[in-house]
């Protein structure tokens, strides 16, 4: 076994370059080390390792050539980028061009040793495999992905792996957390982005027209259906459908949906012939899926059939680190007659303190509002009235609630944060779970011990 664990640590910094080669060594690997990608091209053409350590950031070529060339050339080599500069869109790339990982600085040696006895594991097994087949193309990003916090990070990360597969992929999370967005990067990622890209909101569609819209009609099937139309299921064969708000659809319709999944092939309302289609499908909803089959409002065996990747769009309140970078860049696209805008020191604190209900998209549309109105500078007063006035609300809250009862208990305590996090995310018991740490039976127990109305708490936020 030790023969084969042989690694490549590629990093400009000296001493992050011995660091961790310091701690594979100790966990039995031999390693070798350069300073450039030049010097690893050079070392490569008589060598092979098994792992390759790569800064991001070198001095000539950078991290992304390196993981470019191996995975051409030797791809059963595992890559692991490195980055102090680490960003959603760089996670997402890093991975859909093939990296093991994309790891940030700093990092510790637990972080080191866990990827170390990840990678022994699949060389024990030797399954090699390769995960990008598209040669030494160099893409660019088409989408701009703005983030810097780790669970965003993590979340495109697991995007780019499963970008090059043709699995299903559902996508949930709140109304405004990009899941569109991250829709077209899964289909730009992959080995169809050559093909159409079709998006439809399903909840936009009368539930009596959703299927001819899909999946077409034959002329005179009912009123109106003066010719053949072909649905949008046929105009994006080889490509990728994007179905939104899926939980939105009818039983009937998701039978339909449901063989059209299975057999690969859909039949035109009003006709007897089927037709072979190749799509690959992405589905999003807003709404906890689970709790929808639970509830009898969606077919089991469609959600298993959809849920073969999930991925969970982070709320922008669990990411605030990305608020600021997201306003600036929101801020900098407006107009060219000022493209240079610039925050007051009072306007920053107030956009990282308010909850973001609307997320990105609500962020996006205060950003345009007030960038348009400012002289130059965005001030508090450029901002929604509802912004503005969250610190306030905030404050008067805390106030009445210590003068009510100065020392209250723990169990208190707990009971009004748990309340507040459920008015939060609009009585989401799941995303509810998400932000208090625990699982959905625990929260469950929770709501029950302290007398709880969660349907009160939708109320609440849908008058927000």
């Amino acid at each position: 076994m030790k023969k084969y664990l042989r690694a490549l640590v590629i990093d400009d910094d000296a001493q992050v370059k011995e660091f961790v080669a310091q701690v594979l060594r100790d966990d039995g690997w031999e390693t070798s080390q350069a300073e450039s990608a030049e010097q690893a091209f050079e070392l490569s053409e008589d060598q092979h390792w098994a792992a390759v350590f790569c800064d991001v950031r070198l001095g000539g070529a950078d991290g992304f050539s390196v993981l470019r060339r191996f995975k051409t050339q030797s791809p059963e080599t595992r890559v692991v980028l490195m980055t102090g500069h680490g960003s959603a869109g760089g996670a997402l790339d890093a991975t859909a061009f093939g990296a093991y990982d994309y790891l940030l600085k700093p990092f510790s040696v637990e972080d080191l040793q866990t990827l170390s006895q990840a990678l022994r594991e699949q060389i024990a097994n030797r399954r090699s495999f390769v995960t990008s087949t598209r040669g030494a193309h160099v893409y660019q990003p088409d989408v701009e992905f703005v983030g810097r916090s780790q669970v965003f990070i993590e979340v495109m990360k697991q995007v780019g792996r499963v970008s090059a597969t043709n699995l299903p992929v559902l996508l949930t999370g709140e109304s405004g957390t990009g899941k569109e967005v991250v829709a077209s990067a899964l289909h730009q990622r992959s080995s169809r982005a050559s093909q159409p890209f079709v998006a439809v909101n399903c909840g936009a569609i009368p539930g009596e027209l959703i299927e001819s819209e899909l999946f077409g009609h034959v002329k005179g099937s009912f009123t109106g259906a003066e010719r053949d139309r072909t649905g949008l299921w046929e105009e994006a064969d080889g490509g990728t459908v994007f179905l939104d708000e899926i939980t939105e659809t009818t039983p009937a319709f998701q039978v339909k949906l449901l063989r059209a999944l299975q057999e690969g092939e859909i039949r035109r309302v009003g006709s007897n012939q089927t037709t072979k289609v190749d799509v690959r499908v992405i589905a999003a909803s807003n709404r906890d899926v689970e709790q929808e089959v639970a509830a009898g409002r969606f077919r089991k065996d469609l959600f298993y059939r959809l849920n073969a990747v999930s991925i969970v769009l982070p709320p922008l309140r669990e990411r605030p680190e990305d608020i600021l970078p997201l306003a600036k860049t929101f801020a900098s696209r407006v107009h060219s007659l000022n493209p240079v805008v610039r925050f007051s020191a009072d306007a920053l604190v107030l956009l990282e303190q308010y909850s973001w209900p609307g997320n990105i998209r609500e962020l996006e549309n205060a950003i345009v509002r007030a960038a348009a109105l400012c002289d130059g500078t965005i001030r508090v007063q450029d901002l929604p009235q509802r912004v503005r006035s969250n610190e306030t609300a905030a404050a008067d809250t805390e106030h009445s609630a210590t003068a009510v009862e100065e020392w209250p208990t723990l169990a208190v305590i707990e009971g009004r944060y748990v309340a507040r996090v459920l008015e939060r995310t609009g009585g989401n018991k799941q995303a509810a779970a998400r932000m208090l740490d625990v699982d959905r039976k625990t929260l469950d127990r929770m709501i029950k011990r302290h007398g709880i109305d969660s349907r009160r708490a939708r109320g609440a936020a849908s008058h927000q």
